[in-house]
């Protein structure tokens, strides 16, 4: 690759399986004014962007940037500086934390620039949730310098939705829920939620158990974690008390799963909380005429959107910030991190995750450049 030449990694939207790498040249003198070029250093990949794939038409997720044909270009959270500009405001070594197409650049035009950072306002994504068009300025993001790049990368976006989680279920009651049960538990937004209802749980008037369901496997790291209650193997789902009010937050997409907890609890099923698609290839569409409340999709920028204008952003921010020091602090002491450069090597890594074969205590860092 040439300074004048950009890659971008592209799947198949029918067949995720399929990948290719694209080149198209960059030109800077062709630039708009108002316009940014950030070229992209580092991003994460997670079980998160194998459900903004699994999800990207339903979700809008691949409209925030566009791909030719059949293809699209997953969305990932990682950090770029600023190559070139021509927007007052923003300058080229600026460095920003946001969300990014797993490309080597991007061009973005930005508005509402503040010290803080900009959003995009590039006409395709200008309806698209706010909290995916905001890229954080590092020199002045609170959060910045409180954990490496490697962990913001990949437990920022994931806690944040464990926080905005922890948060809807805990004004909603619990839905009268005394059973909390989170499938998927060795995934990072699981364990953040469970470190949230562990940590949350005696300044709170509710009184709940925490359950994580894992496969055979990844009992052992679960366990070891400490913020559940119980752990099960999915075979053991039969072992929950059937009576008990209950509630799930599903991570994994498993349909076989769901079908399981719904025959189980029936009638004490309180509320059904879909988020994740981990096992996206064994989902197979929602399982139809289940027992119990009909599942409920999680969208985090709804929730976040929402706290943002009753509390402030200063507020969010600052809440969310306090939690985040616990959570990435614990998890640093076992989350080992694993780089990928190149696009033979982030092909890789994207094959492994898709396929679901990824260690829990692996955090995959990446690089197209």
């Amino acid at each position: 690759m040439t300074d004048a030449e950009a890659r971008t990694f592209l799947v198949d939207k029918t067949r995720l399986s399929r990948w290719e790498l694209k080149q198209w040249p960059i030109d800077e003198s062709a630039m708009a004014s108002g316009q940014v070029l950030l070229r992209v250093d580092r991003f994460a990949f997670t079980a998160n962007n194998v459900t903004y794939a699994a999800m990207g038409d339903a979700m809008q997720y691949w409209r925030f940037f566009p791909a030719p044909d059949d293809l699209g270009c997953i969305p990932v959270w990682g950090f770029a500086e600023v190559q070139a500009s021509r927007c007052e405001g923003v300058e080229p070594g600026e460095r920003f934390y946001g969300y990014y197409p797993m490309s080597t650049h991007l061009v973005v035009q930005p508005v509402k620039a503040t010290g803080q950072g900009f959003v995009d306002g590039a006409e395709h994504r200008r309806d698209l949730p706010v909290i995916y068009n905001q890229y954080l300025r590092c020199a002045r993001d609170p959060l910045y310098p409180l954990a490496n790049e490697d962990l913001q990368m990949l437990l920022r976006p994931l806690f944040t939705t464990s926080f905005l989680l922890d948060d809807f279920f805990a004004e909603n009651d619990f839905f009268g829920a005394r059973c909390l049960v989170l499938t998927s538990a060795s995934s990072k937004t699981a364990l953040g939620l469970a470190h949230l209802l562990h940590g949350e749980r005696a300044r709170r008037p509710q009184r709940y158990e925490i359950v994580g369901l894992t496969s055979a496997g990844n009992v052992d790291f679960v366990n070891a974690r400490a913020l559940y209650d119980r752990v099960l193997r999915y075979d053991q789902i039969p072992e929950l008390d059937a009576t008990q009010p209950s509630a799930y937050v599903d991570f994994a997409g498993n349909g076989t799963t769901l079908t399981q907890l719904h025959q189980h609890f029936g009638s004490a099923l309180r509320y059904a909380c879909l988020v994740g698609l981990s096992h996206w290839d064994q989902r197979g569409g929602l399982p139809k005429d289940l027992r119990g409340p009909k599942p409920q999709l999680f969208f985090a920028p709804t929730q976040a959107a929402r706290r943002v204008t009753e509390w402030g952003g200063a507020i969010f921010q600052q809440r969310l910030m306090d939690h985040w020091q616990s959570f990435s602090g614990a998890t640093a002491r076992w989350l080992r991190v694993e780089y990928a450069q190149g696009a033979d090597a982030v092909a890789q890594v994207y094959e492994q995750v898709l396929a679901g074969r990824s260690d829990p205590q692996t955090g995959h860092v990446m690089s197209l450049g």
